[in-house]
């Protein structure tokens, strides 16, 4: 005969006034713990009371309730309503909700205690993730967040964070089937194929500790303590588009540079800007590398110059350092050592006296006109500059001969390269060549398509494309009152409390119409053109723009929301986030403004999820494919479609490959560097528009021209592109 499960009766839960409860003594809680009173009395009055009191009657001698509870369990959510109700914010006899244990019951006070305390479930970090996720998402900010659940913003930040791991990762977590760190140690790479691929590598190997993970998924990045990341600055790199990817779980010593190639073309330009600002000392050549070879100077004859001397300002300082030093040196000469105080003297004044004594070599005039000058990265990141080197083929032709014993070169027909095998370019008489790897910089480039490597686009063809941005921004600002709203505060704010003009904004707030400078034929007809046109003819329609005082009361009369559409519409014929020609002397707009207008034009393009594929652009031959080299044209197949695609346009003629380009890339949502946005997806870390997220590192099955395959044998065309 089967047993008869009993039924449960559950205890029955009631309001109890406040001043009828009192703490019991059979609490088991006696060590604080977790959030204080004081924070969970705050909790309390934020959200009130989420899980009533567990308390029992207390009776008297001979078992009669005298109108008074016990609290067992509950005792620090009893304290936390104590102090509200001294602090007079909580009534003496306001209704508690309490579950009322039967005073006989055979469950002891202390069992009930310690059951409440022992049977909880901490939140798993996953869960806390996720429901700090959803309050972000529903509006609250992580300072807010913070506050509420008495935690520092850093820990909101580190689970959030949480968000850039692959959600793979992330059920692979709720499995325990990673620690933690393990998962902490992914963040610091927000690709998520990447971050799988990591660990499907490291998932069964024996060493899968969370700095494995981390060297793992930065290995092909640039550390923030590099030479060449100092010497640069991350916060110009991050200005220039580049991606630094930070780990806030550890220690990341700045974090790492995502872009090496960018980085490197920054030093490079860098050293280049720095070089030239050289030329008016009168050097015949001045070589630019950001690593000089060991030996480089082999073979060269060293100047020999005389010291700057020092002003008479800067002699009398150095002398009166000298006597102070001097003095205290013999003051305390008889002690064994030195006061803290006058040690730490000493040493100041040996640091001023340093400062002072290096100085700037003099050369002879007739030298420097046949000398260079080496312009490198020194360990620390700073700039070193090594004057006054001369090239044998340099010396002049008398002293050559004595050297030789003859009338030749020391360096014979191989006379551009020296002991340690360093080449350098040839120079002209007449001016400073600069040089780097030695190839003139800012050579010829007339044969710039048959040489396979990326040169700068044309400055006209980079006014033009960002006249196409510019004009898809105004549309886009024109139809977001609120964020046109936050750039007009972001204009008057600078203005305002900026003590030294700020130039470079891509706003005018006067607002003066600003108009492109350059721009393609098509750029009147283009869709975004339409759409601001339409929006200015309906407004124009509308507006009694003939008389003032009409104006001034139409404009009164509007609601708040046409108000701010006009706003909108109006601030947008200021915005100007067009590339110009940069005037180092005064006149337009300098290079630092230059950045700053292009960074700043980049903010407002997310603020406004500006999408300049959808915006219509899209790479003709006219707009364009014709105006590149032929490497920029590959380059653009080979990110759009892949490799194999872009080796199948390589024998083809600049007019034959730009078109086929132009049917290949349409539809591909490809877009030249200066139309991006850093924060959309990338092909080969560039980033590009939201329409190319697709896997483009294989060529799709397209549908090939005759021309393009007539010369591969048979079975061959459609094996490469299939590839």
């Amino acid at each position: 005969m089967s047993k008869v499960a009993q039924k449960v009766t559950l205890s029955p839960s009631r309001d109890i006034p406040f001043d009828k409860l009192v703490l019991s003594q059979s609490n088991v809680r006696r060590i604080k713990a977790g959030v204080s009173v004081e924070e969970l009395a705050e909790d309390i009055a934020r959200r009130g009371l989420l899980q009533g009191l567990n308390v029992r009657a207390v009776v008297d001698a001979d078992g009669v309730e005298t109108g008074t509870f016990e609290i067992p369990a509950g005792g620090r959510r009893f304290q936390a309503l104590s102090l509200l109700v001294k602090q007079k914010r909580l009534a003496k006899t306001a209704p508690i909700p309490c579950i009322v244990r039967d005073a006989a019951s055979e469950i002891l006070a202390e069992d009930d205690s310690l059951a409440e305390n022992m049977q909880r479930v901490a939140l798993h970090p996953l869960d806390q993730f996720r429901a700090f996720q959803a309050l972000r998402e529903k509006g609250q900010g992580e300072e807010a967040i913070a506050a509420a659940f008495f935690v520092t913003p850093q820990i909101v930040k580190q689970r959030l964070k949480l968000a850039s791991v692959a959600p793979a990762l992330l059920e692979v977590y709720a499995e325990d089937g990673m620690t933690l760190e393990q998962l902490m140690a992914f963040t610091v790479n927000p690709d998520h194929g990447r971050q799988v691929q990591v660990w499907d590598a490291v998932k069964n190997s024996w060493n899968k500790e969370p700095y494995a993970i981390r060297r793992m998924l930065t290995e092909t990045s640039v550390r923030a303590s590099d030479r060449r990341a100092v010497f640069v600055g991350v916060d110009a790199y991050e200005v220039a588009g580049g991606a630094v990817m930070r780990d806030l779980f550890h220690g990341d010593d700045g974090g790492w540079l995502d872009d090496p190639a960018l980085l490197d073309r920054m030093v490079a330009e860098k050293l280049q800007a720095e070089a030239e600002a050289l030329v008016t000392e009168g050097w015949k050549w001045i070589e630019v590398a950001t690593d000089l070879p060991y030996g480089y100077s082999h073979g060269l004859r060293r100047l020999a110059g005389d010291p700057t001397p020092m002003t008479e300002e800067e002699s009398a300082a150095h002398a009166a350092l000298l006597a102070e030093y001097r003095g205290l040196e013999e003051e305390y000469s008889g002690q064994d050592e030195y006061p803290e105080e006058i040690d730490a003297r000493l040493g100041q004044l040996e640091t001023a006296m340093e400062s002072l004594e290096p100085r700037p070599l003099i050369y002879d005039e007739a030298e420097v006109a046949r000398a260079g000058v080496f312009v490198t990265l020194d360990r620390d990141g700073s700039l070193a500059v090594y004057r006054g080197y001369v090239r044998p083929e340099d010396e002049p032709r008398e002293k050559t001969a004595v050297q030789n014993g003859d009338g030749a070169d020391a360096m014979g027909q191989g006379g551009n390269v020296d002991a340690s095998g360093w080449q350098h370019s040839s120079t002209s008489v007449g001016g400073t060549v600069i040089t780097s790897g030695g190839q003139p910089i800012g050579a010829d480039g007339s044969e710039e398509e048959d040489d396979g490597a990326l040169k700068p686009l044309p400055e006209r063809l980079v006014m033009e494309l960002t006249a196409h941005r510019t004009l898809a921004l105004r549309e886009a600002i024109g139809r977001s009152p609120d964020v046109a709203l936050t750039l007009l505060l972001l204009k008057l704010v600078t203005d305002t409390f900026r003590t030294s003009s700020a130039t470079g904004s891509c706003l005018e707030a006067s607002v003066r119409h600003v108009y492109m400078s350059a721009q393609a034929p098509d750029l009147k007809d283009s869709i975004v053109a339409k759409l601001v046109d339409e929006r200015h003819a309906a407004w124009e329609a509308d507006l009694p723009l003939g008389d003032d005082a009409a104006l001034w009361g139409y404009l009164t009369a509007l609601d708040q929301g046409s108000r701010l559409a006009l706003l909108a519409h109006c601030l947008s014929f200021g915005i100007n986030a067009l590339h110009e020609k940069v005037n180092p002397y005064g006149a337009g707009i300098s290079a630092n403004g230059l950045t700053r207008r292009m960074a700043h034009a980049d903010l407002v393009a997310r603020a406004v999820d500006l999408d300049m594929v959808e915006a219509g652009w899209e790479p003709t031959v006219d707009a364009y494919l014709n105006r590149v080299p032929k490497a920029r044209i590959l380059d653009a197949v080979r990110e759009a479609k892949g490799e194999g695609t872009a080796q199948l346009l390589d024998h083809l003629k600049k007019g034959e490959m730009a078109t086929e380009a132009e049917r290949l890339l349409k539809g591909s949502g490809w877009l030249p560097e200066v139309l991006r946005r850093a924060d959309l997806v990338t092909f080969d870390g560039e980033a590009v528009g939201e329409g190319q997220g697709e896997d483009s590192s294989e060529p799709d099955d397209i549908d090939l021209p005759a021309f393009l395959t007539a010369d591969l044998p048979d079975g061959d065309a459609s094996m490469m592109a299939a590839e």
